[in-house]
């Protein structure tokens, strides 16, 4: 009998037990909102900037009449303006293509045999691609392409006067390193040399001949460039409990 009390007994507080934990509220910690981590760095992107620096470079002055060679000239002076670009990377190669235009005050001029021989860049532009390798946020890189160059040479013997105005299409080639402060902004250093081959005029005036100069040019220059957020992954989207 007793076992049987003892048995009764234990069943009705289990169920007890069991009837009034289902009454107790239930409750349940809301989900914690992890944020993603930031996306990677990458150099892709269009991108506009400018630059500036110091361009130096020779002009070799030759008579094609007479044979004549007066010697050569050295222009020199600063150079600045904006360029355009667009990069795409892969792994951490980085291809691109570049526009620039600049204006230019590197000049010079020559006295020889009673003739003054003169030459200034007014304007130069170029079209290039780039291929660069980066270590995450630091760009090295190579870059060529086409260039044009606007020239003003001149001559004068004391008496007459004669200056010509002339465009010529050359070529470019030089490497540089940038560096990405953040997703947006970077800095650069950069050189280059081009050729524009030879600017050939007819002078009527003070030499009666055609004139023929060999211009080639260097430069250094440091510049900055802001990269548009175009490949930006979309905002997350939180879910509200």
């Amino acid at each position: 009998m007793l076992r049987k009390l003892l048995l009764t007994t234990a069943l009705v507080g289990f169920a007890g037990s069991a009837a009034l934990a289902a009454d107790l509220p239930y409750r349940k910690d809301a989900p914690v909102y992890t944020p993603p981590p930031p996306p990677a760095f990458t150099w892709s992107g269009v991108y506009i900037g400018g630059q500036v620096g110091y361009g130096w470079g020779t002009s070799s002055v030759y008579d094609e009449s007479t044979g004549f060679n007066p010697g050569g000239l050295s222009q020199s002076g600063v150079v600045g303006g904006v360029h355009v670009g667009y990069n795409y990377q892969v792994s951490q190669f980085v291809f691109g293509l570049e526009g620039d235009v600049n204006g230019s005050s590197e000049s010079d001029s020559n006295y020889d045999a009673g003739i003054s021989y003169g030459i200034r860049k007014n304007v130069d532009a170029s079209i290039r691609g780039r291929i660069g390798y980066a270590f995450d946020r630091v760009l090295i890189y190579a870059t060529g392409g086409g260039a044009y160059g606007n020239f003003h040479t001149s001559l004068n013997d004391g008496v007459d006067y004669n200056s010509f105005n002339t465009g010529r299409i050359g070529w470019t080639a030089g490497a540089g390193i940038e560096y990405a402060i953040d997703n947006n902004w970077s800095v650069r250093a950069e050189y280059r040399y081009t050729d524009y081959g030879h600017i050939t005029n007819y002078d009527p005036v003070v030499t009666g001949d055609v004139i023929s100069q060999r211009v080639r040019d260097n430069r250094v220059q440091a510049g900055f460039s802001y990269k548009f957020d175009l490949f930006s992954p979309p905002a997350p989207i939180v879910s509200k409990y």
